[in-house]
């Protein structure tokens, strides 16, 4: 620690005022972000601009991405982007028997560090990540297949805010127990009291694994990572094969700064995989892993749930998200927004609606009533009319990020009447790119054969335009939903008071986070930090929220040194 403190000293004047907003912020829920979202606002103060975050993306490729890790056995790689290029980029290998050892050697001198030094510390990370934002977002873009200014700002801002929140939030829950001795005294009458000095020291569980996704390597990583590192433990990141790249920048810039700050660079660490190798199944039954963090399929999210029982699991899963379209008194609004909420990203998103459930005899708007089919025609004609240039269907769509989305897309049209056929879109930069707008089906509510699509996830460009007999049948549809499948985001469209609290009802009873009447620039796939949570961890479709008390506190544990005073 003594090693150490010349380095914290000048990282509190840095970032202790950083870290005291985000701790107001996280009581308010107001917007704030110290990471600037406008490209232009990078390329001072050290940071990146766009063209030396180009260079700087380039400048990795095809060749070997050496972490100086213990235990290197051997190198791996394979990524292909979503537009075609062949990355070329090979990883260390680590022999986890040697890698895990080391992580945990340096854990004493972390724990002794304490939570603010700790805070700290990620902060630089963080500040360091933020100036090479549009390096990362090149890796982003060319991994997931999101579209440049997505991968910029999801990528990066986005993504470096939550894990800012995740700090905040480990920071408050480790400092909720006095640090240092404090005296205690009980009194007994006549006698003399008992004293007591007691010590409280915040212990991290030990090694944690995140398992990255393909989709948001950053964004979902980011807040695992900071979690567990900021709370006393070591982090072993295992990226997606197909998305290894902008996790493997995150831990050469962490493994920089701790070493920098006079603690061991092991405390992060990065385990690729071979083709077919699978190591994620190894690593998560390990004795040494004692925390995951887990994105992706829920078929292998309820594997490690039932299976890594030595550790302290964090999983977000498949869900059905769900709108439910009553009533309006902005139509065009409301056909704008979920148009653009159905294309971002292809649909590529765990908050994208997939079933939107419509009234058979149609609703009220504000330009009259309107019938099913005319809903489903309008938000189709509003779904084509957002994509019909071919450059802005790119700048939204991004690729798709792999073949079975492609297979899925395709599928989905075989399932019903299709209201919105998918074209594909030629890119004018990348022409290998796979560009698809989304397909949409539509399906009866009421005929039990079409539940088997409506009430399964189809990720990606796949909506389901779902007639229901009433609204009360789609108020009962929607609790089935989210109590059976789960939902990552609930919508819901309605001018009734009544509606509006029965809809509200449920997501409470359900615990599914509810978006009501969005018309403007906010999309129900969208979520700030600091202020929205980002599920609930009260449905199926994820076990933790995105981030809460509940996603840091039970990283650590409190140990109590009494001593006689």
């Amino acid at each position: 620690m003594t090693t150490a403190q010349p380095t914290t000293d000048v990282l509190a004047e840095k970032h202790r005022s950083t870290l005291d907003q985000a701790l107001a912020t996280i009581r308010t829920r107001a917007y704030w972000s110290p990471y600037p979202e406008h490209p232009k606002a990078y390329g001072a103060d050290g940071s990146l601009d766009a063209a030396a975050g180009l260079a700087a993306h380039e400048a990795v490729l095809n060749g070997r991405f050496d972490l100086d890790q213990p235990g290197t056995d051997g190198w791996t790689g394979g990524e292909v982007s979503p537009y075609g290029p062949a990355l070329g980029v090979e990883y260390p290998h680590a022999d986890v028997d040697v890698l895990l050892p080391a992580m945990r050697a340096g854990l004493p001198a972390w724990r002794d560090a304490g939570p603010e030094t700790r805070a700290l510390v990620c902060l630089e990370i963080l500040a360091r990540i933020s100036a090479r934002t549009h390096e990362f977002a090149h890796a982003v873009m060319h991994t997931s297949g999101q579209a440049y200014m997505m991968a910029f700002q999801a990528g990066g801002p986005h993504a470096q805010d939550r894990g800012l929140e995740a700090v905040a939030y480990a920071y408050e829950e480790q400092t909720r127990t006095p640090a240092g001795r404090a005296a205690w005294s009980k009194p007994q009458g006549k006698r003399d009291p008992l004293e007591l000095s007691k010590e409280f020291t915040p212990v991290g569980r030990g090694v944690a694994l995140v398992i990255g996704c393909s989709t948001f390597p950053t964004w979902n990583g980011y807040p695992g990572l900071f979690a567990s590192l900021a709370t006393g433990n070591a982090v072993l990141m295992k990226p997606h094969p197909r998305a290894v790249l902008p996790l493997a920048l995150t831990v050469k810039v962490a493994r920089e700064v701790l070493a920098e700050s006079g603690f061991d660079p092991n405390l992060v660490a990065l385990a690729t995989e071979r083709p077919g190798e699978g190591i994620a199944k190894t690593l998560a039954v390990r004795p040494e892993i004692r925390i995951i963090d887990y994105t992706g399929s829920t078929e292998f999210g309820d594997w490690l749930e039932a299976n890594a029982r030595q550790a302290q699991v964090y999983t977000e899963k498949a869900g059905v998200n769900t709108v439910l379209i009553d009533s309006t008194d902005d139509y065009k609004g409301m056909l704008s927004n979920l148009a653009f909420s159905l294309s971002l990203y292809s649909g590529q998103m765990c908050t994208t609606p997939q079933n939107l459930l419509i009234p058979r005899d149609g609703i009220t708007t504000d330009q009259g009533p309107r019938s099913y089919d005319e809903v489903v025609a309008d938000l189709a004609a509003a779904v084509g009319g957002l994509l019909g240039d071919d450059a802005r269907a790119n700048a939204l769509l991004g690729a798709l990020v792999n073949p079975d989305v492609k297979a899925r897309l395709e599928a989905a049209a075989g399932l019903g009447e299709v209201a919105l056929a998918s074209r594909e879109v030629p890119h004018p930069d990348f022409p290998e790119a796979v560009v698809r707008t989304p397909v949409m089906v539509k399906l009866d509510g009421s005929k039990p054969d079409a539940e088997a699509a409506y009430l399964s996830e189809c990720f990606g460009p796949v909506s389901f335009a779902v007639s229901v007999d009433s609204t009360a049948d789609g108020l009962e549809l929607l609790r089935r939903t989210i109590r059976d499948k789960g939902a990552m985001t609930v919508g819901a469209y309605t001018t009734s008071a009544d509606t509006e609290r029965a809809v509200e009802e449920i997501c409470l009873e359900e615990s599914a986070q509810l978006s009501l009447n969005l018309t403007g620039g906010m999309y129900v796939n969208q979520t700030a930090a600091f202020s929205d949570f980002h599920g609930s961890g009260g449905n199926p479709a994820a076990n933790a929220a995105l981030c809460d008390g509940a996603f840091v506190s039970n990283r650590f544990r409190v140990v109590e040194v009494r001593r006689q005073a």
